[in-house]
């Protein structure tokens, strides 16, 4: 969320940033305005404790005094005191509570780049990558290949897991892992720290993360346990730091996190059912940053060029959209997403979709997490929070298929996955 010294210091600013995204900016004054209260009752509560300071100095005295009548007076009027003291702390937790979910549901506030508009169909194209491939023969979808080249097994997933599962087999396998080794590798060259975090988190970590109103639909819950399984690997990772303070020389901290991510998508019935494109669990490499606040814009370049240029090295054709102020996130202060070429998509006319997401999200998931930084001067602030896929595995399986499949029905695997692919550099049938 945001900081509250931010909102105070900064209200007209929150509000157009909340009014660019299409939302009522009055919820700003909201904050404020149970910020005041919350503020009031704090200050009512240090008058009383300062009464209950007097009071027990005139008990005392009263004591010393041997005038027991006097001493009993001021003693209830001392316990009148504490339970005004007892009451007015209760008034002021309820309200910074108020105050902080209230603040929890304004947005993060957006980079002056983010162009205007409501959803995804007013989000920007910044430039396309590589050739589209035109093919001489009647083309298959990413589903009819892989059954055709006996790399999928759905019905039975199906059977066992339920709709979305499914299970990878044969070269789909290896292709799996090498595209994880391909982009690992890459990214220990760049400098990152890998890291396999824990598949589950409790509600107060994941929280720290992403907004649980935004993901109800997408994240699952494990029954009768304070656990839930992650989306993805940057939720566990810009956790690792809750609760501390980051010496200043140690950043930016550059991890890549390895996981399974588990996914309900609860709210995308109808879209893409067949296959593996839209799926409940895949495996990711996720890229997560933590910087200075004035380095965050050097590296969501960073982030962002590395994923550009795994999807080049791999031959995928891809174009780069800046998400809209209506289509973000809360999180988000600025977000690109790379979106592949899949030839069959769209009744095999051919499609560009979403295959990562960068995003810089400033310090809002800090505040949340209370992870801050020590300069040089002795001063504390938040770190920037910065992450981005690198890879997911099943939509680039899905690219490779259908944008390198031949006309004998066979499927070249891209040059710079060979070596981690036992040198087949071809899919064939059985």
């Amino acid at each position: 969320m945001l900081d509250i010294h931010f909102l105070r210091e900064h209200p007209d600013l929150v509000r157009a940033s909340e009014q660019k995204r299409g939302r009522d900016p009055a919820l700003v004054n909201d904050v404020l305005k149970l910020d005041q209260q919350w503020k009031k009752e704090l200050k009512a509560v240090e008058e009383l404790k300062h009464t209950r300071n007097v009071v027990s100095e005139e008990i005392n005295q009263a004591k010393k005094a041997k005038n027991n009548a006097l001493a009993e007076q001021k003693i209830r009027q001392m316990r009148e005191v504490a339970e005004q003291i007892k009451e007015k702390d209760h008034q002021a937790n309820e309200l910074v509570q108020q105050r902080n979910e209230t603040l929890k549901k304004i947005g993060n506030v957006l980079d002056k780049t983010v162009p205007p508009g409501k959803d995804e169909n007013d989000n920007k194209e910044l430039k396309k990558v590589g050739k589209v491939p035109r093919f001489t023969f009647p083309i298959k979808d990413h589903l009819e290949l892989g059954l055709a080249l006996d790399l999928f097994e759905l019905d039975t997933a199906a059977k066992v897991s339920g709709a979305r599962f499914y299970y990878l087999k044969n070269e789909a396998v290896l292709l799996d892992l090498a595209l994880q080794q391909f982009a690992v590798e890459l990214l220990v060259k760049k400098g990152f720290k890998m890291v396999w975090p824990p598949f589950m988190l409790n509600r107060a970590a994941l929280a720290g993360g992403v907004n649980l109103s935004e993901f109800e639909d997408t994240i699952y819950k494990i029954q009768d346990e304070d656990l839930y399984l992650i989306g993805t690997s940057e939720h566990p990772l810009v956790a690792l730091k809750q609760d501390q303070v980051l010496p200043g020389e140690e950043l930016p901290l550059k991890m890549g996190g390895i996981s399974t991510c588990f996914r309900k998508e609860a709210g995308a019935h109808g879209r893409d059912t067949k296959g593996i494109f839209r799926v409940h669990q895949f495996n990711k490499v996720e890229q997560v940053v933590y910087c200075q606040p004035e380095d965050s814009p050097k590296y969501f370049k960073v982030i962002q060029g590395i994923s550009e240029e795994i999807f080049s090295r791999l031959g995928i054709p891809f174009r780069v959209v800046a998400i809209c102020s209506g289509d973000l996130g809360n999180k988000q202060s600025l977000q690109y997403d790379i979106e592949a070429w899949f030839p069959g998509q769209n009744e095999k006319k051919g499609a560009y979709r979403e295959v990562t997401s960068c995003s810089n999200c400033l310090d809002y998931q800090a505040v949340t997490l209370n992870t801050k930084f020590l300069r040089k001067d002795g001063s504390k602030e938040y770190v920037h929070l910065l992450n981005n896929t690198a890879i997911a595995t099943s939509r680039a399986i899905v690219a490779i298929l259908e944008n390198f499949q031949t006309k004998q029905g066979t499927v070249r695997i891209p040059r710079v996955l060979w070596k981690y692919m036992g040198k087949i550099k071809e899919i064939k049938r059985k």
